[in-house]
């Protein structure tokens, strides 16, 4: 499984999500991917899942599966999203 966060790097949230990132790297040592909605494989990912809400996180099975979708602020606990990682 994998989660993929999915964010506008210029946006009025970036920062909150770049803290949430690192946050996330120091307390599991896994990196969550990244996506961003505005490039051609973003956009085909959110078609795909049907978001349209920034910033997101996706967990995905191995399949490509969707097994949650956290829309919007306020972004899950860390502990949430370590689940699918």
């Amino acid at each position: 499984m994998k989660a993929v966060v999915i964010y506008k790097e210029e946006s009025d949230h970036a920062r909150e999500v770049l803290d949430y990132l690192r946050d996330f790297a120091r307390q599991t040592g896994h990196e969550l991917e990244t996506i961003d909605p505005d490039t051609r494989e973003g956009a085909s990912f959110c078609r795909t899942y049907d978001i349209v809400e920034y910033p997101s996180i996706a967990a995905l099975s191995d399949d490509g599966m969707l097994q949650n979708l956290w829309r919007g602020r306020p972004l899950p606990t860390i502990s949430e999203v370590s689940y699918y990682v």
